[in-house]
């Protein structure tokens, strides 16, 4: 059998579900059949299980361009859990919401995207993190982009371990995430953007969407000069000059990797959030400032903080829509 030959045998796929071991062989669900993959790295092979795809298909992880990588983990949620079940349902809103988009001309359907299932997570923090990086690293070194979809946003964290150098962080996010613990935890979903400041350097990350800190961030953001774009700031420019200043920060950086936590929009229209947060932005701001950011540069993305048990799929609609329009920009940017 080829690396791309289709399994056509209904009880041929059913049985090949059971029998063949997932890390030797990745079976994948694509268009009502199984795909067998010849070849994945060997993090990519080890710490995932196939899922079904994301856009409701799935490219040869060979002939990808971009690497989806559903991460189902909320061990450090404080306020709503539940970001864990987040790729499953993102990936069911992607593969039934329609995929061309109207701002670049694009379709999400001929892109190159290979779908490599769930991180498989564990309890220990530190350990998915890990695996995180490893397979992130697996991805980078094939020359593709990762696109993370998590989960709560201490994922973040482990995606840039593994991302390489000379890469700035741009962060949407209402919350800093920059204290310096939080409930005992040095490393959670209220401190990680701290630890990648105290790694990268405070310079290499924007901030962008911000409206709730506490005062010991407030406090370290003015000491060590990290850039924060507040909402009300956005708000005051509109969405196309606040595309221009969020764009001017990011030229500042040779490549980028993007962060979007969904409770930077307002809980209008993303309620089913773990830490929601009145007074947001709209998704046409949001998605007009990553259209102007999403170029060659991006090196990876990533989409966190779904948490979908608290709405009827409102919110994963708007994420799957995000990042269809965020990977389109990059496309886009390719094809100029």
């Amino acid at each position: 059998m080829s690396s791309t030959q289709l399994i056509e045998d209904p009880d041929l796929r059913k049985s090949l579900i059971y029998l063949v071991p997932k890390t030797v062989r990745h079976i994948l669900h694509s268009h009502g059949a199984f795909v067998e993959m010849s070849f994945r790295p060997k993090n990519l092979t080890f710490y995932t299980s196939g899922t079904p795809p994301f856009s409701g298909r799935s490219s040869g992880f060979e002939e990808a361009q971009y690497v989806v990588i559903g991460i189902p983990y909320d061990k450090t949620s404080t306020y709503r859990s539940g970001a864990k079940f987040g790729p499953s349902a993102i990936r069911e809103a992607s593969s039934n919401i329609e995929t061309y988009s109207l701002r670049t001309k694009i379709d999400v359907e001929d892109l190159k995207i290979y779908d490599a299932g769930d991180l498989n997570v564990v309890d220990s923090v530190e350990e998915t993190l890990k695996r995180i990086k490893l397979s992130v690293e697996d991805v980078v070194n094939s020359e593709k982009i990762p696109i993370l979809i998590g989960g709560e946003h201490t994922l973040t964290y482990g995606a840039v371990q593994g991302i390489g150098s000379n890469v700035g962080l741009i962060s949407f996010d209402a919350h800093a995430d920059m204290r310096n613990e939080y409930m005992g935890l040095h490393i959670s979903h209220a401190t990680f953007m701290r630890r990648i400041a105290e790694g990268r350097g405070q310079k290499s990350i924007l901030e962008v969407g911000i409206r709730a800190l506490c005062k010991e961030e407030v406090e370290y953001a003015n000491e060590t000069g990290v850039t924060m774009i507040t909402t009300q700031r956005l708000r005051e420019l509109g969405p196309e000059r606040a595309a221009e200043l969020v764009r001017a920060g990011a030229n500042k950086f040779e490549r980028t990797y993007i962060t979007i936590d969904i409770d930077v929009l307002d809980p209008a229209f993303a309620p089913a959030v773990g830490s929601p947060e009145g007074d947001g932005i709209c998704p046409n701001m949001l998605i007009t400032i990553l259209n102007s950011i999403c170029d060659r540069r991006t090196a990876g993305i990533d989409l966190v903080e779904v948490a979908p048990q608290y709405d009827t799929g409102a919110t994963a609609a708007q994420a799957a829509r995000i990042l269809f329009e965020a990977l389109c920009a990059v496309q886009n940017s390719k094809v100029r």
